[in-house]
């Protein structure tokens, strides 16, 4: 068990830096237990290395926990916040591509491309498309820079991208999306903002179809293994969130390897 759990806390290490870089968290996780394989079920890791994406989504809501809530109060009375609702259903449009393809195709997309070589592959070509979008657009001037700004039809143009890593484990979501929204003029600050919180219903859908899909008769050491990698994932997720935010949005400039 402890084996386990060591393994554990290292694949939230990497969740937590991973999923809010242009990289693939899903795959580096799948390379990681591929070398320090976890001792438990296949069912079971292919869970884990989903649901434990739940961890970094806690630290989004938490960060972002004004920006996310549509109600706020005024002497004592919830107020609907309009610009908040209008915000969510964006985040609902840019989900919706990448719900039909893991709801229809999640077992077969498993199957073929969740093993090492397919996201090894996956990591080489889809990061050198991203370089080569990054130097294309370097010296284009974005027309929008803010959230308010997004609109709908740039909303499922992102979540168009963000197909490309429901389809390939080893395509980064963060990246897939904010690649696609600065092709179409976002700045980088709202892309990499938007796609924070694009990550809660993404994540947590795909969370709740594989607990689902795996049932809920967990052992003890099933959820010893599942709390120590989504809380080891929360903490670097508020890090690393916090450093993004606060030292490298304007500067970033977006490496992929």
């Amino acid at each position: 068990m402890v084996y386990n759990l060591i393994i554990a806390f290292f694949i939230g290490i990497i969740e937590g830096i991973t999923e809010w870089l242009p990289v693939s968290s899903t795959g580096h996780m799948i390379l990681f237990e591929s070398f320090f394989e976890l001792k438990t079920s296949s069912d079971f890791k292919e869970m884990f290395l989903v649901v434990i994406q739940l961890g970094a989504i806690f630290a989004v809501v938490l960060l972002y926990f004004k920006t996310l809530f549509p109600f706020s109060l005024k002497k004592g009375e919830p107020i609907l916040k309009t610009d908040t609702l209008t915000l969510w259903v964006k985040i609902i449009v840019s989900c919706v591509p990448a719900a039909v393809v893991g709801l229809l195709f999640d077992s077969l997309l498993e199957e073929l491309f969740y093993h090492a070589v397919p996201v090894a592959l996956a990591l080489i070509v889809f990061g050198v498309f991203f370089i080569f979008i990054e130097n294309y657009n370097k010296k284009r001037i974005p027309q929008k820079t803010s959230l308010a700004s997004l609109t709908l039809t740039d909303a499922a143009i992102i979540g168009a991208f963000q197909v490309l890593a429901a389809v390939f484990p080893g395509v980064s979501r963060s990246g897939a999306t904010i690649i696609g929204a600065i092709l179409i003029g976002v700045s980088r600050t709202v892309a990499a903002e938007y796609t924070f919180l694009l990550a809660v219903p993404v994540m947590a859908g795909a969370s709740l179809l594989k607990i689902v899909k795996f049932g809920f008769d967990f052992s003890l050491e099933q959820i010893l293994i599942l709390a120590v990698g989504m809380i080891t994932a929360f903490a670097v997720s508020l890090f690393s969130i916090k450093f993004l935010k606060e030292r490298l949005l304007f500067e970033l400039k977006w490496c992929i390897v």
